[in-house]
């Protein structure tokens, strides 16, 4: 019997949400409790479903699996369409694996309205889980647009002081990009006849009319991502938002972006994006190197994180837009890698925050005298942003830019400087924060982490060496649904001047045979 494995992931959650507002109690201490563990037991049965998904996930073939279709809006032809392949169910799983981190990692922190904060998370979930599952471009837009509905209340509601200015701007820079997305999705329905994703990926669409479509959706992309220059509001939302907030922004809703890329633009569009891929790849390099220069400069150590996750995610587009199987490869694991390693650096900076209000740089120094364990993880997550050998953010460093070498030579260059300047503003961070003597009493006198703190950093750690240690078991299952993209799409750009196509190199290449013969005779 096949069971609704997708609907489950996406409409457990959504219950869970709606048994949590409904609760009724005239003792708020027992409602919050109430509301804590009810969300935390409704998390756990979602990791345990995705546990499943990807555990019964066929990597070798790069078709749809756990498909779901019915019948929604048939007059407009829209139906609820639901499938994973390999370049989504890592991140489905990645999204529950989150979850209950990020509602234990609010046990303490959040105190105000919390059946409101734990409905909101469990809803944020259910949405960012049907943005990967959907298979009816309408479908995926809702779920899109859905999205930014909780994560508005999650920072606006419980974000720092100036958190209404740093909600305001994320709904303004993600839904202007998402309306010129929904335009694009109706034109295409008008050309193809369909709605469906799969039947989209294999129509034809007039390349002059793909530029413009191409721009449309890199829009809506380009600003989840965050690329440079559409990445402003990314630092004041982060700064601004609760440390769960901070934790699933980075760990999920980032990645979001790059998958749209590699659900639509490549596949439906690939004239366009050979056009605009050296653009896009000079956009990346801009962004790995800007980023990591205008980290450098930060006093908040939560900034500082921010702006090292554009410059980080600027090597997933500049795999992505390669076009290789080695280096789109590395760009999706880079970003489990990524949704790993930021979401630990945001949860271990909230920890020092609950105990000293503040993420002035220069307030710390000596961390490691009064909290060695909390040391010890800061420093293994920080090598592991710095791509040491053996963690897993190596690993997808390094693919990305093998496979990107031969398509863009100069850009791949410039991005090892990146890789250098992370290593530079990482150690430094850490040497300033957690090194050296303690010059203040409120360090000297701060608790290491407690058994709750302890237990949510061990399953990101174990991933951690995982991947980097054995990263065949997780490129396997994206292996099949990468072959087919990159060897089924002209997508790849030979290393020409110009970034021409290979179908533009062999047309020059028989009108030079041509001619030649043509002399010969």
């Amino acid at each position: 019997m096949h069971y609704p494995l997708l609907s489950l992931l996406i409409f457990i959650p959504l219950i869970g949400a709606g048994a949590i507002l409904a609760m009724r109690s005239s003792d708020t201490e027992q409602k919050n409790h109430n509301a804590r563990h009810l969300a935390l037991w409704f998390s756990f049965v979602e990791l345990l479903l995705a546990s499943l998904l990807i555990f019964n996930f066929d990597g070798t073939t790069s078709a749809m699996q756990f498909t779901e279709r019915y019948p929604w809006l048939p007059n407009f032809d829209v139906f609820y369409h639901l499938g994973v392949d390999g370049l989504s169910v890592l991140f489905v799983y990645l999204t529950a694996l989150l979850t209950p981190i990020c509602i234990l990692i609010s046990w303490k922190s959040i105190t105000d309205r919390v059946a409101g904060f734990m409905a909101a998370f469990l809803a944020l979930e259910a949405f960012v889980i049907g943005v990967f599952c959907a298979l009816d471009s309408i479908l995926f837009y809702l779920f899109w647009e859905a999205m930014l509905i909780p994560m508005f209340l999650i920072i606006g509601i419980w974000g720092g002081e100036n958190r209404v200015y740093a909600t305001l701007k994320f709904f303004l820079y993600t839904f202007i990009g998402s309306v010129l997305m929904l335009i694009a999705l109706i034109y295409m329905k008008t050309q193809a006849g369909t709605f469906d994703i799969l039947s989209l990926q294999n129509f034809t669409f007039d390349p002059h009319i793909q530029h413009w479509l191409f721009l449309a959706f890199f829009a809506a992309f380009a600003v989840k991502v965050p690329m440079w220059p559409f990445h402003t509001w990314l630092p004041d939302a982060h700064v601004q938002a609760p440390t769960a907030g901070s934790v699933i922004l980075a760990g999920v809703l980032l990645k979001m972006g790059a998958y749209g890329f590699l659900r639509f633009n490549l596949p439906m569009l690939p004239d366009a994006t050979a056009t605009f891929a050296p653009y896009i790849a000079a956009l990346s390099v801009i962004a790995i190197i800007y980023a990591a220069l205008i980290a450098f400069a930060q006093k908040d150590i939560k900034k500082m994180i921010a702006y090292s996750s554009v410059s980080h995610m600027g090597f997933v587009t500049l795999g992505i837009f390669a076009g290789t199987q080695t280096a789109v490869e590395g760009a999706v694991l880079q970003m489990v890698n990524h949704g790993i390693v930021a979401a630990a650096l945001f949860m271990l900076i909230g920890v020092i925050y609950e105990r000293m209000h503040t993420r002035d740089l220069g307030r710390f120094g000596g961390v490691v005298q009064s909290m060695p364990l909390y040391a010890v993880f800061f420093l293994i997550f920080t090598l592991a942003s710095v791509a040491l050998p053996g963690t897993n953010s190596f690993i997808g460093e390094f693919m990305i830019l093998a496979g990107s070498y031969t398509i863009f030579q100069t850009a791949t260059v410039l991005a090892c400087s990146g890789v250098v300047l992370g290593a530079l503003y990482m150690l430094w961070l850490y040497r300033k924060m957690i090194m050296g003597e303690a010059e203040h009493d409120d360090v000297k006198n701060l608790k290491d982490l407690d058994t709750r703190e302890k237990w949510l950093f061990i399953p990101l750690i174990i991933m951690v060496f995982f991947i980097g240690l054995a990263p065949n078991q997780t490129l396997a299952v994206m292996r099949g649904s990468v072959a087919h993209l990159t060897n089924e799409k002209a997508i790849i750009l030979t290393v020409t001047e110009g970034a021409e196509t290979l179908e533009n190199a062999k047309d020059k290449n028989a009108s030079k045979n041509n001619t030649k013969a043509q002399g010969h005779h």
